[in-house]
């Protein structure tokens, strides 16, 4: 077992994996000096319980594609094993666990910032990791609820949502640049968003 002093955990759908992604989990890296990022698809998020995503086999695969050439990165299913919706505080609780020695981060898109207060067993939550919040270019992020804390990502701006591509995929659009060159070719060959 590898000992660690400090994990990132990058949670999302990953529906599918793009650029934009790839090129937070690289300022998660560096910017937070972390020994490993584990990179964790939802089964269901309990954010948009109306929405079905792409079969976990499908993303798990793009996800590998797409993160091959980034040996501190791990793709963890984690959620996708357990299935049903996904909460924060179980996948969190593995890591501490797992890793007692390590600090853990938890990345988060700047919108769900505010909502914090409400998420499962938030006290239990905010004790467990340090939020890391990973804003879109231009968007203005909150300050942390109490009792949670954390730090902005840097990173790059990239404006890219996986909600776009799906719509593209559909269309038949090309989605070259918007995903790892990987995860194109694989999707040309099999598109579950079709």
């Amino acid at each position: 077992m590898n000992t660690f002093r400090s994990i990132g955990i990058f949670g999302g759908s990953f529906d599918p994996v793009h650029n934009g992604h790839v090129l937070v989990a690289r300022a998660a890296l560096e910017e937070l000096a972390l020994d490993r990022l584990f990179i964790v698809p939802a089964a269901r998020s309990p954010f948009k319980p109306e929405e079905q995503p792409a079969p976990p086999a499908a993303r798990l695969r793009l996800l590998q594609l797409a993160f091959a050439g980034c040996p501190n990165c791990e793709i963890d299913p984690q959620e996708t094993e357990r299935d049903g919706v996904s909460y924060s505080i179980e996948t969190i609780r593995t890591y501490a666990e797992r890793h007692p020695e390590a600090k853990l981060h938890y990345l988060i898109g700047a919108d769900h910032v505010p909502t914090l207060p409400q998420w499962r067993e938030a006290v239990d939550l905010a004790k467990l990791a340090e939020f890391v919040v990973v804003p879109r270019p231009g968007q203005v992020v909150a300050n942390f609820p109490e009792p949670f804390r954390g730090q902005t990502l840097n990173g790059w701006p990239f404006e890219v949502s996986s909600s776009a591509i799906r719509e593209r995929l559909k269309l038949g659009k090309a989605i070259d640049g918007l995903v790892p060159s990987v995860v194109a070719e694989s999707l040309q060959k099999d598109n579950p968003y079709t």
